[in-house]
């Protein structure tokens, strides 16, 4: 048995990331489905979800760099990793305020783990949390966040060690949860507890797991350990207003994923008025100044409004009629970026594809730019952008494959590092009953020869078969700058030289793009081949592919080439020969 932690040092970060990513992927559809508010999307423990992989992500990564070394990373490095993964892949409401909760618990944890530090972390992510939302509105996580650091404070005292402390913010959190159907009318009427703070309950079970052993019970304990009575004669934790378990329910007296919630408007604010159409959400770079004015502008062009960050970086999520003046708010603040936008009527919960029959077959593809994007999307894929040193989580892929709804999906990775993510996504989207096969792409160029030779209409397998070796017969090579000097397979690069990587190899060290590019078209072109793929990152100019068309015309008459271009991407050039 593992030796268990006296305080939360980088380990037990670690392991509470991986225990609360377990926790939300076992409820992820049952908080999905008692989504009501703000709006009844379905989705909150999906985004929930997606925001703790994407922390867990980030404290692995730390982890991933102190391989080599004797020692487990600094807590500070972890806690801080754990609130940047969350603040980058925050999704929907209830996601962006959990960033925020991890970031305030950061600021303290960061100097130490124990008890202590441990009541003022969740005080401060309590009170932070509350300050990022424009109208805050009791009955939401907010007032479940408030009742665990109140309860954590209530702890303190000279005997009260950190499990003590973690027991009394999850018991006490348990409590406002159950009390969430009395403050807020719609979780009332849907006979509900809130999404968001029922996945907060789950992200603070498995931090009790991680610091006693043992996952606590589902009911709150008291102080002599016995499970409390129904709260004011009103409900328990999960049960409807009344005290009567939702029938067919789970154990605990959660209502089922695809359990009636309720009559009335569901889809809006408590107020019964329909709320706006979109969702929009964007990191954004700019200053607390910049933030302040954009704080003001979004929260008069819409509601939900929620702002978190800092230190220059922050994360937005409003809900807008006028998504485009959304956007523009955000460019005139700074620079935003990883910029989504959903319409609530065609891509929520209750996406009109959902109900309508799934197609019978269909590829998700990811892509490094918003090039190849458009390409991909043209060609009828569904597609997920990978951005520069933001490689998509599996949990992406995931929602990729739903947002396919087809029950046959070909899932193209386009890069090595992504196979197990690949890997672990299809075989979730397996146990939703989709069949998944996965074309194990190396490379942007080998996914565009693989779609090209897709055709629906024939069998799945053979289908498979044809893109796969598609792929297999494209050998891909992309141009990078050197940033230090090192030991390559080609020699000692220095800092800003251009490498030409075959295969995934170093082969060719040169002083500039286009001769490098030259390079490495002859060295390919050497075995063969019948058509040349150049994806254009999107600061390389026009002229430098005519330039190598040209050179490809002259030296390799039976050759064809074709270009495109592959908008922000981390290589300046892409090349693919088969």
């Amino acid at each position: 048995m593992p030796q268990l932690p006296d305080d939360l040092d980088a380990v037990a970060v670690r392991t509470w990331c991986s225990l609360a990513l377990e926790a939300l992927g076992r409820e992820r559809a049952e908080i999905d489905a008692i989504n009501v508010y703000p709006i009844a999307d379905g989705d909150t423990g999906t985004n929930l979800y997606l925001t703790v992989e994407s922390a867990a992500a980030a404290v692995e990564a730390v982890f991933a760099a102190h391989e080599t070394g004797a020692t487990a990373p600094a807590t500070a490095d972890a806690v801080r990793a754990m609130a940047h993964g969350a603040l980058i892949g925050a999704r929907g409401n209830s996601g962006t305020i959990l960033a925020q909760l991890l970031r305030g618990m950061a600021g303290v944890l960061a100097d130490g783990g124990d008890a202590a530090h441990l009541r003022r972390a969740l005080t401060r992510a309590a009170d932070a949390a509350r300050r990022a939302v424009a109208h805050p509105v009791e009955g939401t996580v907010l007032t479940v966040a408030a009742a665990a650091a109140e309860s954590a404070e209530s702890a303190a005292g000279e005997q009260s060690d950190l499990r003590t402390v973690v027991h009394a913010a999850y018991d006490g959190a348990l409590a406002a949860l159950a009390k969430t159907p009395e403050q807020l009318a719609v979780l009332g009427r849907a006979g509900v507890v809130d999404a968001g703070g029922r996945g907060l309950v789950a992200v603070l079970g498995a931090l009790v797991e991680t610091v006693t052993g043992q996952a606590p019970a589902r009911g709150p304990r008291t102080a002599h350990g016995k499970a409390p009575t129904p709260v004011d004669g009103g409900s328990v934790v999960g049960l409807p207003v009344g005290g009567t378990p939702v029938e067919g329910g789970p154990s605990g007296g959660f209502p089922a994923a695809g359990a009636p919630v309720g009559e009335g408007p569901l889809d809006c604010p408590e107020d019964g008025v329909a709320g706006p159409a979109f969702e929009v959400i964007y990191l954004l770079e700019a200053s607390d100044e910049q933030v302040t004015r954009l704080r003001a502008r979004l929260d008069a062009l819409g509601d939900s409004l929620v702002v978190v960050g800092g230190d220059g970086l922050w994360h937005v999520h409003v809900h807008v009629d006028d998504a485009g003046a959304a956007v523009e708010a955000g460019v005139e603040a700074g620079r935003p970026y990883r910029i989504r936008i959903t319409h609530f009527a065609t891509e929520s919960g209750h996406d009109l594809r959902v109900q309508a029959e799934p197609a019978q077959r269909a590829v998700v593809v990811v892509v490094p730019g918003d090039g190849l994007a458009g390409l991909c999307t043209e060609a009828g894929a569904t597609t997920v952008i990978a951005r520069p040193g933001e490689p998509p989580a599996s949990g992406e892929l995931v929602d990729a494959i739903r947002r396919a709804h087809a029950r046959e999906v070909v899932l193209l990775p386009n890069d090595a590092a992504l196979r197990h993510t690949a890997a672990a996504a299809a075989e979730q989207a397996r146990t939703e009953g989709v069949r998944v096969a996965l074309v194990p792409t190396r490379a942007a160029v080998q996914g565009i020869a693989a779609l090209a030779v897709h055709e629906p209409d024939r069998g799945f397998d053979e289908d498979v078969v044809a893109m796969t070796a598609a792929a297999g017969a494209t050998r891909y090579a992309e141009l990078a700058v050197a940033e230090r000097q090192s030991w390559t397979m080609a020699g000692i690069c220095q800092a800003g030289d251009i490498l030409g990587l075959i295969d995934g190899d170093v082969a060719v060290i040169g002083a500039d793009v286009p001769a490098t590019a030259r390079t490495v078209l002859d060295r390919m072109l050497a075995a063969g081949g019948e058509l040349v793929t150049l994806v254009l990152g999107e600061d390389v100019p026009d002229a430098l592919a005519d330039a190598l068309e040209e050179h490809v015309r002259e030296g390799h008459l039976a050759v064809d080439t074709v270009v495109y271009r592959g908008g922000h991407q981390r290589a300046p050039l892409l090349i693919g020969v088969e």
